[in-house]
């Protein structure tokens, strides 16, 4: 069992969702970057997902687009990302590195599997590639010990559905609407659907990304998926700031003790029956 298989395993056991908090590497500098991920993980963070700054971002909407553009300008590169993944990792959150695959591509599958593996981290988050068209990646994956975490949508058909999920590992990544990412003021009323469509075929957990902002969507979320992803929300603390690095930091803290306490008010909410039961 993985790392991530095995802290997502103890979390479900526990009765509450995982908290998975996204931020790009690079942003709004390499050190800053890295002190808000531990920031996240010191404010209740289970899962840290590391964006690798990328020209082209098409999952991603205007605030995760203006760090990774500001990462780019100002440097990073995928050795910084490495670098990131390795003071993260050393957390003891299982770290994941969110790319678009042209990247890996150009650094070679194995290899930058190979650099992931050694620098600690969990495994990758792939929205532009689908398992049909990962074969070089299911092997590396597996020669390296990575996890596999493939998306699905609302417009996935069952079949898609139950392919994607038995090609991923860790847990599976559902997009709760058709659009790029954003904070938004309510959360998906399709999300709760499609989760129920993945655990008719499946029981790897669900995560559940794409629009979450505060605790209280959390706690909504929370009370029908196995983890709660949120990206923008944290990428806006650390715009908001501006050249106030340490203000910065400090209000990616404060985000993610408002977010896990959403979690954990998830928890406080599951019938008793329910606590500790697979989904």
């Amino acid at each position: 069992m993985s790392h991530l298989s095995d802290v997502m395993g103890r979390i479900r056991a526990e009765g509450r969702p995982a908290l998975v908090g996204y931020l790009p590497a690079g942003f709004p500098d390499k050190q800053t970057a890295i002190d808000a991920m531990v920031a996240m993980v010191e404010g209740g963070v289970d899962v840290v997902e590391i964006g690798l700054p990328y020209s082209d971002p098409v999952m991603d909407g205007p605030t995760i687009q203006k760090a990774a553009d500001a990462a780019l300008r100002a440097g990073t590169r995928v050795a910084d990302v490495f670098d990131t993944v390795e003071a993260v990792a050393a957390t003891g959150a299982p770290t994941l590195v969110m790319t678009y695959w042209n990247p890996i591509e150009r650094v070679g599958v194995d290899a930058f599997s190979a650099r992931l593996a050694a620098v600690g981290g969990a495994g990758l988050i792939t929205p532009d590639l689908i398992p049909d068209e990962a074969g070089e990646w299911l092997a590396a994956s597996a020669e390296h010990g990575l996890d596999r975490v493939f998306l699905v949508a609302p417009s996935s058909t069952d079949a898609r559905i139950a392919m994607t999920a038995q090609a991923s590992s860790g847990f599976l990544y559902a997009t709760s609407v058709m659009g790029v990412t954003g904070a938004r003021t309510a959360t998906s009323t399709a999300a709760p659907a499609l989760v129920e469509r993945v655990r008719a075929v499946s029981d790897i957990p669900v995560g559940v990304g794409l629009g979450v902002s505060n605790g209280d969507q959390a706690a909504e979320v929370g009370r029908f998926a196995d983890a709660v992803i949120v990206g923008s929300a944290l990428v806006a603390c650390l715009l908001q700031a501006g050249t106030d690095t340490a203000a910065g930091v400090a209000a990616v803290r404060r985000l993610a003790e408002d977010l896990r306490a959403g979690v954990e008010r998830a928890r406080a909410a599951a019938p008793a029956s329910q606590e500790g039961a697979p989904a």
